[in-house]
């Protein structure tokens, strides 16, 4: 667990592990513990994993206004700056889907291969800005309680909810512990993200696309777009999940996104000499 200070923002982000780093951004209106079962996992497995909160969201700064997908990717870039960590593996859920796509359109030589879980890559609809404007008022308006408790049977499918309500609370509780400021940010920058569709045949990358089968907002068929775009593609689909499949069948995405980790060509050496010579020392991490 760490945080650091870029000018205006200070970023809260998990750092755990060792070996080639895995970056993991969440959805809204979530922070980073949703990937807790995968920092676990992975971190155990031989890899480094990153997991941060985004701005307005978890332990980071909450920003008011309007933050577009790009200001997102901005400070993931600076994070990962400061870490030194060049290449990576990213991957997001949702919104953070959205995120990873961005980020490949602006740094797509940083990054190693894609996972793309519960996301959808269209620009939004007249109809689906304004209904994103509208509820970025309501939560201002009203808080994030009741829009959580609204929601909830379509973030985590009813069986899941009785059948673990651990997970259920955990999701609940991510989202009533979220800045309304911060989560209305991302609703109008997001109401406003480009369309990435064109983008996804010319994704060069190894990528994983994850959706689970009761997923209501972004279903099994948005998944297959995307998978369909992207030359190579893989496909996981995890049954008896809905919009969080990481969390309501942790075991299945693990599994599925290891074997696709494991069949990513291994990063080349660099030469010690090159290393001490041409590579400046990673920024120590910070508590």
């Amino acid at each position: 667990m760490g945080s650091v200070l870029f000018q205006d923002v200070t970023v809260g982000y998990e750092d755990e592990g060792s070996g080639e780093p895995l970056v993991l951004v969440h959805g809204h209106p979530f922070d980073r513990s949703m990937w807790r079962p995968q920092i676990e996992h992975f971190s155990r497995s031989g890899r480094r994993v990153i997991a941060p909160d985004l701005r307005g969201y978890g332990q980071s700064t909450v920003v008011a206004g309007k933050t577009p997908l790009e200001t997102f990717v901005r400070d993931i870039v600076r994070l990962l700056d400061h870490l030194g960590i060049e290449r990576f593996v990213l991957g997001g859920l949702s919104m953070g889907g959205q995120i990873v796509m961005e980020f490949y359109r602006l740094f797509p030589d940083r990054i190693r291969a894609l996972l793309l879980a519960d996301t959808f890559a269209a620009a939004e609809t007249e109809e689906g800005r304004t209904a994103r404007y509208e509820m970025a008022e309501r939560l201002l308006r009203e808080g994030m309680d009741g829009y959580a408790h609204q929601v909830l049977s379509k973030m985590v499918s009813p069986h899941n909810i009785a059948t673990q309500p651990d997970v259920a609370e955990h999701v609940l509780r991510m989202m009533t512990g979220t800045a309304p400021e911060g989560a209305a940010a991302a609703l109008r920058g997001r109401a406003e993200r480009p369309d990435y569709t064109e983008l996804l045949s010319h994704i060069s990358v190894p990528a994983l696309v994850v959706v689970g089968t009761e997923d209501a907002y972004t279903p099994v068929s948005d998944a297959r777009d995307i998978y369909e775009r992207i030359p190579n593609a893989e496909l996981a689909i995890i049954e008896q999940a809905a919009h969080m499949p990481n969390l309501e069948r942790a075991s299945e995405f693990n599994a599925v996104v290891e074997k696709f980790l494991n069949s990513l060509p291994e990063v080349p050496e660099v030469p010690e000499s090159t290393a001490t010579t041409e590579t400046a020392a990673p920024a120590a991490r910070e508590s």
